[in-house]
């Protein structure tokens, strides 16, 4: 039981350590070698030969819960003990329930610990051999496992079964374990992008300022009408403003051309007076007064034709946007 209890340290210092060896969390294999009984005064009989070729070995199963914590199960046939008579001996083998603690000493080789419990059965076997039992014993053991690959490893290893119906029990053999279960890689694919090109149309600016009677002066309140025209020109490097100055009939046709151009001059300052921008990009030009919109016979019809027309075209928007191609 003494060397339980010293396994116990060894299993707690590999489970603070870090398990690197296979990403497959299931599995089985078998193991051979060789066992030898101690402490056989204990026995529920006499026993006092081994055989001279105690072979011992089982299959064993398991699952990796965490990198460096397993829990394993398996079949273990601990060899056979045979009486001073000759006439019978007992056969020791029984199922173990243990839970497996690795630490990696490099990507491919584990040292690991076991603890765990041993369910035996002592059976008598022969003529006048009797007394068999079964029960529970107290296990514990070492080993190294290499890893030939992530679903093959080898293990040699030393576990010892404490009071087996009386006698201690020590095994020693090598193993052969085969791993799986891990989840299938997820492939991700790398998206596409492709540039979809949209147009948008923005519509055409238009306003008429109105201008008093031989006078090239814009209102105050005409010039805050002239915001949207600001606005499309900050935000569009590719508007243009086209401003055209018109006059009456009355007074000569020389006069009125260049009351016009005055006329289309104050409207065109007024949309450069908070604008840093290219001259080219507001044209101003006087038509005199070569295009009526009413008839000059009348006042009415004369105050509609002095004015100053202001027109942004309407402009085509392309924008490029990175999209996931189908």
């Amino acid at each position: 039981m003494n060397k339980i209890i010293l396994m116990i340290p060894f299993a707690l210092f590999v489970s603070n350590s870090v398990h690197a060896s296979t990403d497959n969390p299931w599995y089985a294999g078998a193991r051979a070698g060789a066992s030898h009984i101690t402490n056989m005064d204990d026995a529920v009989t006499s026993v006092t030969k081994l055989e001279d070729t105690n072979f011992a070995g089982g299959v064993f199963a398991g699952y990796q819960v965490t990198p460096w914590f397993a829990l394993e199960t398996g079949y273990t046939h601990l060899g056979n003990a045979k009486l001073d008579n000759k006439q019978g001996s007992y056969e020791a083998q029984g199922a173990d329930f243990v839970t497996k603690f690795s630490y990696a000493i490099s990507d491919s080789v584990d040292i690991f610990a076991k603890a765990g419990a041993f369910y035996y059965d002592w059976n008598a076997i022969g003529s006048g051999v009797a007394n068999s039992d079964n029960g529970w014993s107290p296990t514990a053991g070492a080993g190294l496992e290499y890893f030939i690959n992530k679903n093959v490893s080898t293990r040699v290893e030393y576990q010892y079964y404490n009071d087996v119906a009386g006698p201690d029990i020590h095994f020693a053999g090598l193993g052969l374990a085969f791993h799986w279960g891990a989840p299938a890689p997820v492939v991700v694919k790398e998206p596409i992008y492709v540039n979809q090109v949209t147009i948008a149309t923005l519509e055409e600016l238009r306003l008429t300022v109105p201008f008093a009677f031989d006078s090239s002066t814009i209102t105050t309140g005409d010039a805050a009408k002239l915001a949207p025209f600001e606005q499309r020109l900050k935000e569009q490097d590719a508007a243009k403003i086209y401003v055209v100055g018109h006059t009456d009939s009355r007074g000569s046709e020389a006069y009125n051309q260049t009351l016009s151009v005055k006329r289309a001059e104050a409207v065109a300052d007024a949309l450069r007076q908070h604008l840093n921008l290219d001259s080219t990009r507001i044209i101003a030009q006087g038509r005199g007064e070569s295009d009526p919109v009413a008839s000059n016979q009348t006042e009415e019809g004369r105050a509609q034709n002095r004015r100053v027309d202001i027109i942004s075209p309407s402009l085509d928007i392309e924008t490029s946007t990175q999209v996931i191609a189908e």
